[in-house]
């Protein structure tokens, strides 16, 4: 159990909420082991095991990507890259999202059992997704080799200069290594989410059933099967498009699938994004550690 058991103990605090979460980061081996755990219990028997998160990834990308390029009459080279990407982004950040609020409830045994800081069960879930996320990344890689010579080409372009009515594309380039810290700072945002969300759907178990709801709704919300340049045209498009890309600004997921989407298949990445995610990052975490210090101590009665 955690420090709350101990009669007389200043446990709302910010010393022991951080303290928490140095130290749980810290017992690296005891959260990867079980995340990994994790993993193989769910394939066990499997003949290839893990490899079917694979499988599975890359026959929705194919399917839904020459379904959709027909249906927008989008090029396949750059567009399957588009959705197949757009799909291993959005499938962390919504398991990080639904599993994150299942982390304690899910770890009720070992909560009530071992004196662990909380931080453990919430970093459990993230590198699970983590290495689902890293089996998924596996298609992109061998859609983005199939389809190199395409994604390697710039568009979108005039004199050097990204056109306004597209998302520019100069194409693969060292930028491109921009994808490693931004699923860093994505990984940062599991994190806090998960500890967050976990405290809170821990003392109201309705929260996981609105939020879940959400989830769908938010994911057609969110351009992964739709590009966001199909709003720029002509006519009734070019109208629609003056009020419909700002509310997709406003969604903070675009901007998360985008910065690590985008260095992936060779597009640039808006600063706007960054600033976005940045600025959400350092609330998130401000709210987290609220929590933490908080309630923490109170998560062991909860489950």
């Amino acid at each position: 159990m955690t420090d709350s058991a101990v009669p007389g103990s200043d446990s709302r605090s910010w010393a022991r909420a951080i303290g928490d979460i140095k130290e749980g980061f810290g017992q690296r081996e005891l959260w990867s082991h079980l995340g990994w755990q994790d993993i193989k219990q769910r394939y066990r028997r499997s003949v290839i095991g893990p490899f079917w998160i694979t499988i599975s990834q890359g026959v929705i990308s194919l399917g839904l990507g020459l379904l959709y390029s027909q249906l927008f009459g989008l090029h396949i080279q750059t567009f399957l890259p588009y959705i197949a990407t757009g799909f291993i982004v959005w499938s962390f950040i919504s398991g990080c999202l639904s599993e994150g609020m299942e982390s304690f409830i899910a770890n009720e045994g070992l909560i009530k059992q071992i004196r662990a800081p909380l931080t453990v069960y919430a970093l459990r879930t993230v590198w699970r997704q983590t290495l689902m996320f890293a089996h998924n990344l596996i298609v992109v890689v061998i859609i983005g080799a199939i389809f190199f010579t395409s994604l390697s080409h710039p568009y979108g372009l005039t004199s050097g200069v990204c056109e306004p009515s597209v998302i520019c594309h100069p194409g693969y380039g060292w930028y491109s290594l921009s994808a490693i810290p931004a699923f860093v700072v994505l990984a940062l945002n599991a994190w806090w989410v998960t500890l967050l969300l976990g405290i809170i759907s821990t003392r109201y178990r309705d929260i996981p059933q609105v939020i879940n709801s959400l989830i769908q709704l938010l994911f057609y919300m969110t351009p992964i099967v739709w590009p966001i340049d199909q709003l720029y045209g002509h006519g009734a498009r070019a109208a629609m498009a003056s009020w419909v890309v700002p509310i997709v600004h406003l969604n903070p997921f675009y901007h998360f699938v985008q910065i690590l989407r985008a260095p992936l298949i060779g597009q640039a990445v808006s600063i706007g994004s960054w600033f976005v995610v940045i600025g959400i990052t350092i609330a998130g975490w401000v709210l987290a550690l609220l929590a933490m210090r908080n309630y923490r101590a109170r998560v062991s009665y909860w489950v």
